[in-house]
């Protein structure tokens, strides 16, 4: 009998999660698991709740909510022996999207059945670990601004985007890789990815493998309004390594300096570190239950526009 500990933040995304325990009661056999259920009641509490399911021998450890869940209770199981898995109850699911968990909490909980565990890479920043993204700059600044949203969703994120690129300004940045080659550009970004997309099927570093112990830098260079349409559009249908305005770089270390001390975001959290920001991968250090026959991923741009004109609003970039 495997022993399985989920953890539920009845606060992430925008859908109640009280089903959760009565749908796993349902779907998950009694005689095959031990079960337990755990709602969090603070930030931090999930990794709590995870680190302790370690110490007691969990074999699965299941995250249910948003990126920011997931990564607390993934901190929780590096390097260990405890598998994570994950229903994807959050606004933008970066890490389940990009392992093709299905979004659907029957069909994720279906993948957890299929005991399929494969390994992937983690990273850290500052020795802050991260699963996805952390990134600098702009994606750093939406992310501190979407945390202070009191309602979630794409379209509160999309609002949040719209206003801060209204008056954000690109800053000058020193990245060293692997302590041999250094880059010195202005951007108006600097995402460090160790998994292909923020969320949302939004692929800012569309190369990237969770499996080749490397870290895909994105460097997002000054741009125009005329090239945001463009840019979204390649971003969500995995092309975003076409665009002359992005370079890409790879290394297992690097370095990120910056003018001033900020806010970094990890997997989609706000977090503020001093000016100089080393990034490290780790191989293979988190078990994850994974389909062993994914879907293929069908790649679609957000209809903005739609969204606009229903509102009646008319915003400039």
């Amino acid at each position: 009998m495997k022993k399985i500990v989920t953890i539920i933040n009845p606060i992430s995304g925008t859908a109640s999660k009280k089903g959760i325990p009565a749908m796993f009661d349902q779907l998950v056999p009694n005689e095959e698991f031990e079960k337990e259920f755990f709602f969090t009641e603070f930030h931090g509490h999930a990794y709590l709740l995870a680190s302790e399911a370690v110490e007691k021998g969990a074999d699965y450890v299941i995250a249910v909510g948003g990126d920011g869940t997931v990564n607390e209770v993934a901190k929780a199981l590096v390097d260990s022996q405890s598998a994570l898995g994950i229903i994807p109850m959050g606004s933008g699911n970066g890490l389940a999207r990009d392992l093709s968990i299905p979004l659907d909490s029957r069909k994720a909980i279906d993948v957890i059945l299929e005991h399929n565990i494969a390994p992937i890479d983690y990273c850290k920043a500052n020795e802050n670990i991260f699963f996805c993204t952390c990134g600098v700059g702009f994606d750093a600044r939406i992310s501190q601004r979407f945390a202070e949203e009191k309602h979630r969703g794409s379209w509160a994120y999309l609002r949040s985007v719209i206003t801060e690129y209204i008056k954000f300004k690109p800053e000058g940045y020193e990245i060293t890789l692997d302590d041999s080659e250094t880059v010195r550009k202005k951007a108006f970004l600097v995402t460090c990815a160790n998994a292909s997309q923020y969320g949302n099927n939004a692929y800012i570093a569309p190369l990237a493998d969770m499996n080749d112990g490397l870290i895909d830098v994105a460097v997002l260079l000054p741009m125009t309004s005329l090239d945001i349409v463009g840019m979204v559009f390649q971003m969500f249908t995995k092309q975003l390594n076409k665009n002359p305005k992005v370079k890409y770089f790879k290394a297992k270390k690097l370095t990120v300096k910056r003018e001033k001390a900020g806010i970094v975001h990890l997997d989609g959290e706000p977090f503020s570190m001093e000016k100089s920001v080393t990034i490290e991968v780790f191989r293979s250090g988190l078990r994850v239950l994974v389909p062993k026959n994914p879907l293929p991923q069908v790649y679609d741009v957000p209809s903005l526009f739609d969204y606009l004109q229903k509102r009646h609003k008319k915003v400039k970039l």
